[in-house]
């Protein structure tokens, strides 16, 4: 055979190999979605499509897939698909397919001889098996073949074995009862992840390059599946609120005049977001109250952990020596982030409390957020002045500049977007608190006036020399006041349930805390581009 015949037939291989393991990938992408869709019930696992039920056909889904990678795996091996496989699929692969396997043989066992001790052998004999084939076998039959039964067995018993929607499961371990309804589109999506990793990795002839393509894909895929759920809990919440917040709108509510031209232009007026709610006379009680709390909390807690934290962040960074005091304050900062925030709270109420306010406050609301907020500010403050290039220290210094002069012109400057990206993921965090809230912030879950921070300001003739009667007040955050709804027993108010203000107010946090992301994101844009100008 000459050359250019040889070469046709390897393309020609190539090609029928590639579009099996592409079709098999599309097969595995709409088993993958299709259950999904059947466990948030978009689907009706009992509606039928030519003759055949939903969950028979996730179950041929699963079939296709195992009957696809059984035929690659020794197309490979006979050499019809062009590969370079590895003596082995690694122990790694050998160790999932051991669970798989042991996992499948239980099931039979337990199906074939009850809840006996007859089982355990029969499931570790099962392991011992697929992780044998994955381990000795080359790696076009070790990846395959094993996933390949799985995905068979799985499928089989979807299809026409006791997997369905009239079966439950409850385990003698559990009080729990896991309805075939929800086992099956579990098991179909959990099969098409396994069925689409190996078929990748087939798809680029195993080895080195198939390995990578195959965890490229399940991870890809697992990342998929992660900010899908995100975006579904997202839009849950906008589709359970949207009534409550949206209800009294009325796009011509008001008048907004223009100062420049002296046109008056009518604007929207939202009374969900406008009004307070336990004000008298409310038709539709609102969340301004809270919403007004939120954002001064917020403030608060920004304003006295960002110094302190980029503060500390510079000094430990530019100043201090690397020894046991930096990795003290290291292990320390990050104990302090991952602690619980009710611990931060009842700090708060035995430390703060009785020596600021004697009683809960927006003050010590804003002390307690920031003393949560500082740990990672410092921590994301050290990562982004340690990431700045020592070319930047050294050109400044070489001009003559300061030490001090070289941090705040060109360090600090340097490593704002990373400082910035720590202080939007904390804000994210803190604006969203409960706990610490109950003990040391929270007044009357619906009052009927907002905080007035900004005009309660009063000099006196004696220390502290300015006092603030509102900061040291009790109010309401969006995230205190989502919290009372939901407990209380009734809502005052007959314009909403307990149910729908609660959503309404979620809503709202929602968009408070996106808002807050917004700005953060703006800013870290901001200096960017000013640094690279």
């Amino acid at each position: 055979m000459s050359d250019a015949e040889s070469t046709a037939l390897v393309r020609e291989r190539d090609t029928a190999g590639e579009s099996l393991a592409t079709a098999l990938l599309a097969v595995a992408a709409l088993g993958f979605l299709a259950g999904w869709a059947a466990l948030f019930q978009w689907l009706d696992e009992g509606s039928a499509h030519l003759g055949v039920g939903l969950v028979q056909w996730l179950g041929v889904c699963l079939v296709v897939l195992g009957v696809g990678l059984a035929a690659l795996g020794p197309a490979a091996r006979l050499g019809f698909a062009d590969a370079t496989p590895s003596p082995s699929a690694g122990v790694p692969v050998a160790v999932v397919y051991g669970l798989l396997w042991s996992a499948g043989g239980g099931a039979v066992g337990v199906l074939l001889f009850g809840a006996g001790p007859l089982w355990l052998p029969l499931a570790l004999a099962a392991g011992a098996a697929g992780s044998g084939v994955a381990l000795f076998a080359r790696e076009d039959l070790g990846a395959t073949l094993p996933a390949a039964a799985v995905l068979v067995s799985a499928g089989a018993a979807v299809t026409a074995g006791p997997i369905g929607p009239g079966w439950t499961w409850d385990p003698a371990w559990s009080s729990a009862v896991f309805p075939g309804s929800e086992l099956a589109p579990a098991l179909v999506v959990a099969g098409s992840l396994l069925g689409a990793w190996v078929a990748a990795k087939a798809r680029d002839g195993f080895g080195a390059q198939g390995r990578e393509t195959g965890a490229r894909v399940l991870v890809g895929t697992v990342v998929f599946g992660t900010l899908g759920v995100l975006a579904l809990l997202i839009g849950f919440i906008v589709a359970n609120g949207l009534d409550a917040v949206l209800t009294g709108v009325s796009p011509t509510g008001g008048r907004l005049t223009v100062p420049v031209v002296g046109v008056a232009l009518p604007w929207i007026e939202v009374p969900f977001l406008t009004n307070v709610t336990g004000g008298l006379f409310v038709e539709v009680p609102g969340v301004l109250p809270a919403v007004v709390g939120t954002l001064w909390l917020v403030a608060g807690a920004v304003a006295f952990a960002v110094p302190l934290g980029v503060g500390a962040a510079v000094f430990l960074t530019e100043y201090a020596e690397r020894g046991r005091f930096t990795q003290v304050v290291e292990v320390a900062t990050s104990g302090l982030w991952s602690t619980p925030s009710i611990v931060f709270g009842l700090f708060g109420l035995a430390f703060l409390v009785p020596r600021i306010s004697g009683g809960n406050s927006i003050l010590v609301g804003q002390l307690v957020l920031g003393f949560m907020l500082l740990p990672l500010v410092l921590i994301t403050s050290r990562e982004a002045l340690k990431s700045v290039p020592d070319e930047y220290r050294d050109a400044s210094a070489a001009l003559g500049v300061s030490k001090w002069q070289t941090i705040r012109s060109a360090v600090l400057p340097a490593a704002m977007p990373g400082t910035i990206t720590g202080i939007i993921l904390g804000v994210g965090r803190i604006a969203g608190e409960t706990a610490p809230l109950l003990l040391v912030f929270g007044g009357a879950p619906y009052p009927d006036s907002t905080p007035d921070v900004l005009g309660s300001f009063e000099l006196t003739a004696r220390p502290p020399f300015v006092t603030n009667e509102a900061l040291l007040s009790p109010a309401s955050a969006l995230p205190y006041q989502l919290y009372s709804t939901i407990t209380a027993g009734v809502f005052p108010k007959e314009a909403f349930t307990n149910q729908e203000f609660g959503w309404g107010t979620a809503l709202v946090l929602l968009l408070v805390v996106i808002g807050l992301y917004a700005i953060g994101v703006a800013s870290r844009l901001y200096f960017r581009r000013k640094l690279h100008e």
